[in-house]
């Protein structure tokens, strides 16, 4: 495992997020600072409309807060023009999502191998990268299956591959295991994990999942959009 950074993955300063819903100001996150460690499993928990799910577009890159500062990989994302934005996320943050979001007329390669074309990777390093992560995810004799021919277990270890394959500073999962059942969702978690330690990557979590808590090394306890606990250690 490569050294620890101690430099966080992403800090948040006094972060509001606040929505129009017509003439209605409905703020979703209010005044949350935190930071997340480098190769770590860290997981934002809490109810449903918490604003957990607003702070991993925060974090993401996928939103803009309303007011405060939010640092991912030592960048004011702030700073960054629109296409910026897109391309540093594009190069940084890898996302896995519950629905698994793969292209239906790829294969399971070609679906691991996108993110790469995008960013101008060459064929023969393509062809590496993503045999590699086949491998590495246990679907070496699955790759020309298309998403309908998979297991939801099997469509899940293929945006795993597909997040990790271009070697993000981290990965983003939200509810990664909210459509898989227990026994399945248990053996994602622990492929994640040790996709985690393999390629020193952090992964941040939003979930309901007892089983993903039960091994997180930060979680971080949302409600009404504020941060109400913070706790710190692994139990696995």
């Amino acid at each position: 495992m490569a050294t620890l950074s101690i430099n966080p993955v992403v800090s948040l300063t006094n972060v509001f997020k606040t929505y129009k819903a017509g003439e209605v100001d409905v703020p979703a996150v209010k005044g949350i600072s935190f930071t997340i460690p480098r190769q770590r499993f860290s997981v934002i928990i809490g109810p449903s409309g918490s604003g957990k799910t607003t702070l991993l577009n925060l974090i993401g890159c996928l939103d803009s807060p309303t007011a405060g500062r939010v640092i991912v990989d030592e960048q004011d994302v702030a700073t960054l023009t629109d296409n910026g934005i897109s391309d540093f996320r594009a190069q940084k943050i890898g996302f896995i999502f519950q629905n698994f979001s793969l292209i239906p007329v790829f294969s399971a390669y070609e679906n691991i191998e996108y993110p790469l074309l995008l960013l101008g990777v060459s064929a023969s390093e393509r062809r590496r990268r993503a045999t590699n992560m086949l491998e590495a995810v246990g679907l070496a004799d699955h790759g020309r299956q298309r998403p309908n021919q998979l297991s939801g277990g099997q469509k899940q270890r293929v945006a795993i591959a597909r997040a990790l394959v271009k070697e993000p500073d981290f990965v983003l999962a939200d509810e990664p295991t909210a459509n898989l059942d227990s026994h399945t969702g248990a053996s994602i978690i622990e492929l994640m994990r040790r996709m985690q330690e393999q390629y020193a990557t952090t992964f941040v979590f939003s979930t309901h999942d007892r089983q993903l808590m039960a091994h997180a090394d930060e979680t971080f306890m949302i409600r009404d959009g504020l941060l109400v606990d913070h706790v710190t250690g692994a139990s696995s």
